[in-house]
């Protein structure tokens, strides 16, 4: 263990030597923008932190790693009270790049920032059995992937880890991470996807190009609704520029996108390479800003008006009942009661106007999707009876359509239809019974749903990343396929998870997905990302609410709302045209 404590050590002193020089310009005389202020130089009477370390951590989340941190303890620390934290990405060498620990004593001393423990981290490597070979250097599969693997090893392993001799706050709002060229964005991503566990974010020389997909973040920012985060971004006109972008142009878009959501957002450009010189010259002032107003609780920025407006401000989601094992198929009765599925359990659950919640069906064999139909009764898909049924107005269910595999359903004035994801079809049925085959060759058909007018159906494909639309033909059946909506994945899925879908008064269509709840305009194009409301699966979403305008969606074990600035659109007993949509 010995040995490979010191394998490990030699490994991250080859990394940091390769991080810390690598890039930037050559210069005889330091640029005026590059200039330390006395901020990040020792100042007598300022009482000095202690760095303890390296020590050497093992990851499950990266199977076979090890890497080394230091802790930064202040003078000022009281294992009494919760202190803040600043996670610091290629550990001490980058720390010390930024000149972190003398600027934090200063500034703590000042009380500039709050009292702040630093643990400064590097990247993994998995060491090879044999000393004469090299390791596995995970620095790019961890800083530049794309998704929450990387913040999981931070927030269930290390610093926990770290918490068992140290008092660190929760709290979201007391947590800084900060990094350099691909440090930087793992740092932006951990707050991106876990904005519950990091707030405070400070960007330098950013890696936001396509090496891994952080390119694709100007489009998600844009489109995702505002995350509780603040931001500060560095970068210099002299950045590289290679085969996965410039650095340059796309830290720019990063920005732009950051203000046309309204994050709140601060920036410095200058003249500088790929070197961390100039975010060294500025770290003082941007641990002021990060840290201004401090203890105010960062709050989600109120993105400008877009071309799909439908976030109200200060509208967050709410539990509607949770505790069940997977909710799906929520449909909205006629007096406004909300019926939604617990598959497992085999119950179809009412709440009521006023909150409450009863059982309507104890022994639903398994029923899926619900929708109420013309004649005001309940439909649903039941998976164990392969069976369509209608609950009769004293809760007895009656067979429509039997013999058939069912996941979702969608009604209209002169029938329905459902989709059959294990044979790949999608059905047309009438409420009298008949039944037929519409489409077939969709890998899972999952959500279906019919826009205002009943001229089309669309069908989602939780296995594909495409959205399906199909215009219906007068006797039901479906003609002129084709792909229209264009489903946004998470980085380690090839498959988006496009579940149960919803509809507005302006022809929108939502889908339950991996990602949230994505949002797609007439034409097949994603404006909006709902964030999802809890842990679990998202999987299904109806518009409900005294002027229907409370989104209802099941999301795991529990179901929730939120109120938005549109309405429902889809009527089962009387068509109703849309607006044309923006070209």
């Amino acid at each position: 263990m010995k040995n490979q404590d010191r394998l490990v050590r030699c490994f991250v002193a080859l990394i940091m030597t390769s991080v810390l020089f690598a890039g930037g310009r050559s210069v005889n005389a330091q640029p005026d923008e590059e200039k330390l202020t006395p901020d990040s130089m020792r100042q007598d009477g300022v009482p000095q932190g202690e760095i303890i370390g390296p020590i050497v951590f093992n990851s499950k989340v990266f199977p076979g790693t090890v890497r080394n941190y230091w802790v930064y303890v202040p003078a000022q620390y009281d294992s009494g009270k919760a202190a803040c934290l600043c996670v610091v990405q290629d550990g001490l060498g980058r720390a010390n790049g930024f000149k972190l620990p003398i600027v934090m004593d200063n500034l703590i001393h000042k009380k500039d920032i709050p009292v702040m423990l630093g643990v400064f981290v590097t990247p993994g490597v998995v060491p090879p059995v044999r000393p004469d070979a090299q390791p596995r250097f995970n620095r790019s599969f961890e800083y530049d992937g794309m998704g929450d693997r990387y913040a999981r090893m931070l927030i269930d392993e290390l610093i926990p880890e770290v918490q068992k001799r140290y008092n660190i706050s929760d709290d979201p709002n007391d947590r800084m991470i900060t990094g350099a060229s691909s440090g930087a964005i793992a740092a932006f991503t951990a707050a991106w996807e876990r904005p519950d566990a990091f707030r405070r974010v400070f960007t330098a020389i950013g890696t936001f190009v396509s090496l891994r997909g952080g390119n694709e973040y100007p489009i998600l920012i844009r489109k995702f609704e505002p995350k509780p985060i603040r931001v500060f971004l560095q970068d210099g006109k002299n950045d590289n520029n290679l085969y996965g972008g410039s650095w340059w142009v796309a830290n720019q878009d990063v920005l732009a996108a950051l203000q046309f959501s309204g994050y709140d957002v601060d920036y410095r450009w200058g003249e500088g390479g790929h070197n961390g010189r100039h975010a060294a010259a500025i770290t003082p002032d941007v641990m002021r800003w990060l840290w201004r107003d401090y203890p105010n609780p960062i709050t989600p920025g109120q993105a400008p008006e877009r071309r799909t407006d439908l976030v109200i401000p200060g509208e967050n989601w709410e539990m509607v009942t949770n505790g069940h094992q997977y909710c799906e198929g929520p449909a909205i009765a006629p007096n406004g009661d909300l019926y939604f599925s617990d598959v497992p359990s085999s119950k179809i659950h009412r709440v009521s106007k006023d909150g409450s919640v009863s059982v309507f069906d104890a022994k639903s064999k398994r029923a899926n999707g619900l929708m109420f139909g013309p004649d005001g009764l309940l439909y649903a898909c039941q998976t164990e009876s392969r069976s369509i049924v209608r609950y009769a107005k004293d809760g007895k269910p009656k067979v429509v359509v039997a013999g058939v595999d069912s996941n979702d359903i969608c009604l209209l004035p002169h029938g329905g239809y459902f989709t059959d994801p294990k044979n790949n079809k999608v059905w047309h049925f009438t409420y009298d019974g008949k039944k037929q085959v519409v489409d077939e060759g969709i890998e899972f058909p999952n959500g279906l749903i019919a826009t205002p007018d009943h001229a089309f159906l669309v069908v989602a494909d939780k296995w594909g990343r495409f959205t399906y639309s199909f215009r219906i033909e007068e006797d039901g059946s479906l003609a002129n396929k084709q792909r229209l909506g264009h489903v946004h994945l998470l980085d380690d899925d090839r498959r988006s998870g496009s579940d149960g879908m919803t509809i507005d008064k302006e022809g929108r269509v939502y889908v339950a997905t991996q990602l949230g709840i994505q949002i797609f305009d007439q034409l097949g194009r994603c404006h909006l990302i709902l964030t999802k409301p809890g842990s679990g699966s998202l999987t299904n979403m109806t518009f409900g609410g005294e002027k229907g305008d409370v989104l209802f969606v099941t999301c795991g074990g529990a179901v929730y709302k939120r109120k938005l600035k549109t309405s429902g659109g889809l009527s089962v007993s009387e068509a109703r045209k849309v607006p044309r949509p923006n070209l």
